[in-house]
């Protein structure tokens, strides 16, 4: 009997626990996060209670007790809010102020040209030969999407470097001293060029690469150092579908000149061309899962938002509206409507952080949605730049997913941590 009682009396206690912690003003407290980070100059809410007291450094927070407990920075740096009842404390929160950051919007159509570290390797093919069809590339083990880098210890930067050292090997009887890279990981490997019977001409048997072209967004650029990101997301090899690993390349303006609209399971284009290939207005030093980067080499305008504004943290962003900066037609950048569906607050770097939803009717109209060209497009909301589109859902082209502007300014080398402490 005494053993059912106690029972009874902790399945009474443990409902009462979580009944204070999930619905109590005092529970609501327990369970903020033991760190928070915004920027200096904007506020944050914490939840009150009564006979709850809280306290803080006030150098460097300012604290106004209205319906909540609104922590307005004064000063970056590491503080923190102890909250306490009679003196004992219930809960700490570390504060991580960071020095105030913004960039300017993007949305401009841009065009990309990427020049590859070393030549890649699209495919194969047969050379006919007096004894037979062969690929001399396959045979020495050379794979699709390898990146020969040296030949004969001379560093391949382009094409037209390969075919002098493919007919002289040839003419000799030599065969080539390749040095590939392959994922991360580099080796050497030995292909002897064969002789192809219909020109007389010694070759590979590979396809090769050693440059790509397309369209896409301008997201942000930093307003003192110039630095800009793009896109959102990796430009991979249309046939290998591997990174390119960038030597160099360069953006230049572009027009868009139709637009395929996007249905369920096809998913819809800007169709644009180059405005003009001698106009670069900015280099590409880096291209990796979160977009290309580099530094622009001209003043750029979107004539809608052309002044810094402040970002938002992954952790800051909400579900509810918000706009786009992109273009639809010709070069004229416009906003659009949109809803973030979801956000992930990420402690750590990550693609598809947001779920977008396309509500403006126009861009529907236009588009059917999220199309190939939009990627980069910076989102908007509250006034803060949060993040850029990235990629369409093929079975609904009205949605797609989002990157945080947090991790796109990371690899672009503008740390936003510098005076502060990431939130872990």
């Amino acid at each position: 009997m005494k053993r059912e009682k106690r029972k009874i009396i902790g399945y009474i206690l443990l409902v009462s626990f979580v009944l204070i912690t999930l619905f109590s003003p005092v529970g609501k407290i327990l369970t903020i996060s033991n760190e928070i980070t915004y920027f200096n100059g904007q506020s944050f809410l914490l939840p009150k209670a009564p006979f709850v007291q809280a306290s803080t450094n006030r150098n460097m927070i300012e604290m106004d007790e209205k319906d909540d407990l609104e922590l307005i920075a004064k000063k970056d740096g590491r503080n923190e809010v102890v909250y306490n009842i009679a003196g004992l404390p219930i809960k700490k929160v570390h504060v991580n102020v960071l020095k105030d950051f913004k960039v300017i919007p993007g949305g401009q159509s841009i065009g990309v040209k990427i020049n590859s570290k070393g030549v890649l390797v699209v495919g194969y093919h047969q050379v006919n030969t007096n004894t037979g069809k062969v690929s001399p590339g396959e045979e020495a083990g050379v794979k699709v999407g390898d990146l020969i880098t040296k030949i004969n210890g001379k560093t391949i930067e382009s094409i037209n470097e390969v075919g002098s050292f493919v007919q002289k090997a040839g003419e000799r009887g030599e065969p080539l001293q390749l040095v590939i890279q392959r994922e991360n990981k580099e080796f050497q490997t030995r292909l002897t060029p064969q002789q192809e019977t219909e020109d007389d001409k010694y070759k590979l048997g590979l396809y090769i690469r050693d440059s790509a072209a397309g369209i896409g967004t301008l997201t942000f650029y930093e307003p003192k150092t110039k630095i800009y990101g793009a896109l959102g997301h990796v430009i991979s090899d249309m046939d290998t579908k591997m990174p390119i690993v960038v030597k160099d390349g360069y953006i230049v303006p572009s027009t868009v000149t139709s637009i395929q609209k996007g249905t369920n399971g096809v998913p819809g284009e800007k169709l644009a061309r180059f405005l003009n290939e001698r106009n670069v207005v900015g280099d590409i030093n880096k291209n990796n899962q979160f977009g290309i980067y580099g530094t622009l080499h001209k003043d750029i305008q979107n004539h809608v938002m052309n002044k810094p504004i402040p970002i938002a943290l992954s952790h800051q962003v909400k579900k509810g509206p918000a706009k786009i900066l992109t273009v639809v037609d010709d070069d004229k950048v416009e906003l659009f409507d949109i809803e973030i569906v979801s956000s992930i607050p990420q402690k750590f770097p990550a693609t598809k952080g947001m779920v977008i939803k396309i509500t403006d009717p126009k861009l529907l109209e236009k588009t059917g949605g999220i199309v190939q060209g939009m990627s980069g497009s910076p989102i908007i909301q509250d006034g803060k730049i949060i993040g850029a589109v990235t990629h369409v859902f093929v079975n609904d082209p009205t949605s797609g997913y989002g990157v945080h502007i947090e991790w796109m300014l990371n690899e672009a080398g503008l740390d936003i941590y510098k005076n502060g402490e990431k939130a872990s």
